[in-house]
């Protein structure tokens, strides 16, 4: 007997080569393709690379190998790897995840199925969408063009002309039932995430450590490593951090797979998110609103749209003003109870029946 959802149109995803989609491997992009696994009224089957454990269990997963024979950079090489399973799969359509040149060559090869592209990072970065020329290309080509925060559908449309078409809005989202339920908040105030430059994990230690001295009894912690992984490298950048870490009192606990994350943000008195760079939405964010986490973020790229008024806002390129934020919260239990409640409530609307229901709607619309 042929499962109950055989007969609903089959939506293939596909990830960059290079993302994990499993335990203790998946980035963003990979647990954003999980959660939007279950968008009512379709059937997933998601396209990634080379896997180095099993993938998640309950979405259909196939490894595609870069074609070794194909001319071209590994984009190119990957489309051509993957060829065969379309054609045997015969997609109602395809969505691609965060790699313009992908999308825009199975739209040539596949003319007859809509092919959709979902931007988590700046466009203006990718190939085949640097130019504001390239980007109307998209536009014309695909259907729909998503991005997840309307700070990246304003950076796709500069010099685009409207007549070219329109990004849809497509927040990233988090399943809040998998958020651990309130705990005890001990005093602790946490990075989480990559500990790369644009993080600015620096930048968090050196508020606390103008902090922590008028902290007696509090302590920080950062959790996070150069990658996406317990493998992640040990680079230069890193080693800076572990050294300005020790020398502030701040523990580094390395990298910690997702749920452990979770449970960290779920006991910590404040979260810090302070990158530097303009982000493309803030996952990280808003899964510390989610747990209940005051936060203190940064005011760049998408983090605004992401927290609301449900965060207190800080320049990373001044550690005073960080450091300022950090002790006003840690001296005020009813604004971090008033900021956790709030974050909560905001979290509400990034919940992942919300953002696959969108995205189901935005399928029906690129089938019709």
């Amino acid at each position: 007997m042929a499962p109950p959802d055989a007969d609903l149109p089959l939506a293939v995803v596909i990830l960059p080569p290079r993302e994990g989609f499993g335990p203790g491997r998946a980035g963003a992009l990979g647990l954003l393709a999980r959660r939007y696994a279950t968008a009512p009224g379709f059937r997933t089957l998601v396209l990634g690379g080379a896997q180095e454990g099993p993938p998640f269990p309950e979405v259909p997963f196939q490894v595609i190998r870069p074609a070794a024979w194909w001319p071209g950079n590994i984009n190119l090489r990957f489309v051509a790897g993957m060829l065969g399973t379309l054609r045997r799969a015969r997609p109602a359509l395809i969505e691609v995840h965060n790699r313009p040149e992908i999308a825009l060559a199975l739209a040539r090869l596949f003319p007859r199925v809509p092919v959709g592209l979902l931007l988590n990072n700046d466009p203006t970065d990718m190939r085949a969408a640097r130019s504001a020329a390239s980007r109307a290309r998209l536009l014309r080509r695909l259907r729909p063009v998503m991005a997840s925060s309307d700070y990246l559908r304003r950076r796709f449309m500069e010099g685009v002309e409207p007549s070219a078409g329109q990004v849809e809005l497509l927040h990233n989202c988090l399943d809040l039932a998998a958020i651990p339920a309130p705990m005890a908040r001990d005093n602790t105030i946490l990075f989480a995430g990559r500990v790369v430059h644009d993080k600015a994990p620096d930048a968090f230690i050196r508020a606390c450590a103008k902090a922590l001295p008028a902290l007696p009894g509090w302590r920080a912690e950062i959790i996070g490593a150069d990658g996406m992984s317990a493998t992640s490298r040990e680079t230069d950048f890193v080693r800076q951090v572990q050294v300005m870490a020790a020398a502030a009192g701040v523990h580094m606990a390395g990298y910690r797979d997702h749920p452990l994350v979770l449970e960290a943000m779920s006991r910590a008195a404040i979260v810090v998110v302070p990158s530097r760079w303009n982000e493309p939405f803030g996952l990280t964010a808003l899964e510390a609103i989610a747990c209940g986490a005051p936060l203190i973020v940064s005011p760049r790229g998408g983090l605004p749209e992401v927290a609301g008024d449900a965060a207190v806002y800080a320049n990373p390129d001044d550690p005073g003003e960080v450091a300022a934020a950090i002790l006003a919260l840690a001296g005020d239990p009813a604004r971090r109870a008033m900021l956790s409640s709030a974050g909560r409530e905001r979290a509400r609307r990034f919940d992942t029946p919300v953002a696959a229901g969108r995205l189901a709607d935005l399928r029906r619309r690129a089938l019709s």
